[in-house]
């Protein structure tokens, strides 16, 4: 299990890739990929094309990373994800919260 961040050339995006499992021990990594973004950060990519697992302190994160940059962002898009990942957070309503793509 890694996480990367990357930003775009122009520092409007912010996109960070998971790759394995995403649970409790990327916590602190996590939190550190976003909490020093740049001010010209509008949009930010959660890329999950190489997650295959998800559990509950996952959407926790995902949730707490929510309520700390959304006055700062204007979308957090969840992108790529395998199909029982999009039921996880279909089922945790987290489609309401985030754009899945």
């Amino acid at each position: 299990m890694s996480l990367t961040k990357n930003e775009s050339v122009d520092g409007t995006t912010l996109t960070i890739q998971i790759k394995g499992k995403f649970d409790f021990n990327l916590v602190q990594s996590f939190r550190q990929a976003y909490a020093q973004m740049s001010e010209k950060t509008v949009k930010v990519i959660i890329d999950l094309r190489e997650t295959d697992y998800m559990d509950s302190s996952a959407l926790g994160m995902l949730l707490n990373m929510k309520k700390t940059i959304d006055s700062q962002v204007k979308t957090i898009e969840i992108s790529n994800c395998q199909p029982q990942l999009r039921k996880i957070l279909q089922i945790s309503r987290f489609d309401k919260k985030f754009d899945i793509s």
